[in-house]
């Protein structure tokens, strides 16, 4: 009999760690690799908010607190809600973890049981199948497709819906597409979930201010008011405040639902860094004016990957809404041969052959739940962007 549990059978780790570590490994033996594989602004968190958690240290900030959080950031967090999306919360509602990842988490353990079903669209952040496991439930995965920009359509949600659904996983904009929905695409899919009232809604807003061209964020609840108690609008600091490394997430939902998910919290980590969640204060409620020059050169390195990504032969390459992902797919390559001899018979392959023969990093689509595609970050330089998609177009070129 195996030490380790059978639940740890059912998920595997990473794919984008994986592909970054491995970029990493090749960095350190000498190669000069171009990593795209990462999540992670390469800004710096801003002055205004490392002053607040240096104030926080000096001040002795630095014990424990609640175990999801202290009061300021609760109170933060709804006045965030209430300002951005016009809802109101109180902090009875609100769920502090360390990082996104745990508030979701907390909610699938606080929540599924053996049968539950859950519907995630794909292409998916990669953890979201894997925690409903490790939570005992069942991934339903619907697959998008290229044609609607990665969307899901009604049609497909009302179709994968059960009686045993428990929970829909919505992520706008996406990773890893960038995808973002419009008001009006949004409003059909809270149609159908109204048509269906056990079914909650786990909205995942991480990417929220990462929006060009107009793009207007809006999120489930606030599209369909009929929705508010059941949906857990969940959120956090590391990608529009570039405070990845301080982990800080926060989810707002119904009374019931965060009682449930501290009990859980309590009982694994407890409370997230104290001087992280003073940091977190003073990210929602102070300044919010580098927001927009941030997206600005965001929107910049957006057009020049997707420019040069679409001029290969091959590649379709669309343009998403927001985040700072795009996800090409990879179709009029498939079966070729590279200079080495690998031949490109899936994206894992293809994403494989671009790190070891072109010192590029990426993350290959079947980590995302659809493939033929690869995923970039371009949450980098635009030099690095510029040389790494030139070192894709001449991979691509040599392909035969």
């Amino acid at each position: 009999m195996s030490f380790l549990s059978a639940t740890l059978s059912r998920v595997k780790p990473s794919p984008t760690i994986a592909m970054t570590a491995k970029a990493a490994e090749l960095k350190a033996a000498g190669r000069d690799v171009i990593g795209l594989s990462a999540g992670e602004p390469d800004f710096d968190t801003p002055q205004n908010i490392k002053d607040a958690a240096v104030a926080a240290i000096a001040a002795g900030k630095t014990k424990y607190t609640a175990p999801d959080g202290i009061p300021e950031l609760k109170q933060a967090v709804c006045a965030k809600m209430k300002r951005d999306h016009g809802l109101d919360y109180t902090p009875a509602q609100v769920s502090v973890g360390t990082g996104g990842k745990q508030t979701l988490y907390n909610a699938l353990m606080a929540t599924l049981n053996e049968g539950d079903e859950v519907v995630i669209p794909a292409p998916y952040w990669v953890s979201y199948p894997d925690m409903v496991l490790l939570a005992g439930g069942t991934p339903v995965i619907t697959e998008t497709s290229l044609q609607t920009n990665f969307k899901l359509t009604a049609d497909q949600l009302e179709a994968a819906i059960t009686p045993k659904t428990k929970w829909f996983i919505f992520n706008s904009p996406s990773n890893p597409t960038g995808a973002g929905y419009s008001r009006a695409e949004l409003k059909e899919l809270t149609d159908v979930l109204m048509r269906h009232p056990h079914v909650w809604v786990m909205t995942d807003d991480m990417y929220e201010h990462l929006a060009y061209d107009g793009f207007e964020f809006c999120t489930p609840a606030q599209v369909e008011p009929g929705l508010y108690d059941r949906t857990l609008t969940c959120n956090g600091v590391s990608k529009a405040y570039a405070m990845t490394g301080w982990r800080i997430g926060y989810a707002a939902g119904p009374v019931e639902l965060i009682a449930a998910m501290r009990k859980v919290q309590s009982q694994s980590t407890s409370n997230p860094c104290s001087v992280s969640q003073w940091a977190a204060v003073e990210a929602l409620n102070g300044t919010q004016a580098f927001l927009a020059p941030n997206n600005e050169i965001f929107k910049r390195r957006r057009n020049l990957v997707v420019d040069m990504l679409s001029q290969i032969d091959g590649i379709s390459c669309p343009t998403p809404e927001g985040a700072f992902y795009v996800y090409p797919s990879i179709a009029g390559l498939i079966g070729k041969t590279t200079p080495a001899g690998t031949v490109i018979d899936s994206d894992e392959a293809f994403a494989t052959a671009l790190l070891e023969e072109a010192d590029v990093a990426v993350v290959f689509g079947a980590a995302f739940g659809l493939s033929p595609n690869f995923r970039v970050s371009y949450a980098t330089s635009d030099e690095a962007l510029t040389e790494a998609c030139t070192r894709i177009q001449r991979f691509c070129a040599s392909l035969t």
